[in-house]
């Protein structure tokens, strides 16, 4: 499950934590945008000690490699052996625009990144110059004696690629179950055993058409970012969106809200009945993925109802 859980108080989480685990649920996992950052939720619910917990995802630049060490390392401290760091390199808007990073060489990034991890955890004393970053005699004070799991998001094949030769799984947005089909194979060329974490949205409603104008803004806000445009089109979504593209440029929202079809928002948002929802969960998991992890789009003040109707068998 995706934490925090929509319109419930950050000081309601721990309790929440409770009733997941209550429910079934195995793993709960932050993000980092617009909301909540990405630690402060897991820390919050470090005192489950039935969930894993995990990063979905905090990026390679927004913090610095040592404060990002030390991040993980506190983290695995405050769950022993039960943390997993979600990499990623975000996108252009958030790292350059929201916070004045330059989003340069960001395969790079994520390479030195975490190798320097690796490192840092191991307890070692790193002083290089990386290609895309300087690190000048930092240590951790305490190392984690459980090093977390390094977990990287990924879109196209060379950071598929990397995902499976250099983590220990990768991390899937904005795609369909079909999609994994072609994304995979990326990743389990370099690790047949890699875990795949994918995040899900869903919406639980029982009206089609009152649902949908929804899910294209959803849509239009993510898939107009460049790294979401350049992996729809490789995933051959190109004459699907080029009206949402096109519109977007112009600047005409409405336009471009209009172009969606209803077939894409079919396959990218998991949406219907509680017994629909529950069905494109289980298709995700049919083609690949080992952790989908729920994203529920509906507001209101008892999250947890939905959380525990959509719970697996």
């Amino acid at each position: 499950m995706t934490i925090p859980l929509a319109d419930a108080p950050l000081t309601d989480l721990p309790a929440l934590c409770g009733r997941l685990a209550d429910a079934g649920y195995t793993d709960v996992w932050s993000s980092e945008a617009t909301t909540t950052d990405g630690i402060v939720p897991l820390a919050l619910a470090a005192g489950e000690p039935r969930l894993r917990l995990g990063s979905a995802i905090v990026s390679a630049y927004t913090r610095g490699p040592a404060l990002l060490a030390q991040t993980a390392a506190t983290m695995a401290a405050a769950a022993p052996g039960r943390f997993v760091l979600g990499l990623g390199t975000s996108s252009d808007v958030i790292v350059s625009n929201w916070n004045s990073i330059p989003f340069s060489r960001p395969y790079q990034r994520m390479l030195d990144t975490v190798r320097f991890l690796r490192r840092a955890f191991a307890g070692e004393k790193i002083s290089e110059e990386f290609p895309s970053f300087t690190v000048r005699g930092f240590r951790l004070g305490v190392a984690p004696s459980a090093p977390p799991k390094i977990m990287v998001a990924a879109l196209r094949p060379r950071m598929l690629e990397f995902a499976g030769r250099e983590a220990d799984g990768v991390i899937l947005n904005w795609l369909s179950p079909a999609d994994c089909d072609t994304v995979l194979p990326h990743v389990r060329e370099h690790n047949s055993d890699a875990e795949v974490v994918a995040r899900i949205f869903v919406y639980v409603h029982d009206d089609p058409a009152a649902a949908r104008p929804l899910l294209r803004k959803m849509i239009a806000a993510y898939l107009t970012v460049p790294v979401y445009r350049e992996f729809h089109l490789w995933l051959g979504r190109q004459a699907a969106l080029e009206g949402m593209w096109s519109a977007w440029a112009a600047g005409d929202r409405k336009a471009a809200l209009a172009a969606i079809p209803d077939e894409v928002v079919d396959e990218l948002i998991v949406h219907g009945t509680v017994e629909q929802c529950r069905a494109g969960l289980r298709r995700y998991v049919e083609h690949g993925v080992t952790t989908p992890v729920l994203s529920i789009v509906n507001g209101g003040p008892n999250p947890m109802d939905l959380a525990s109707a959509l719970a697996a068998d």
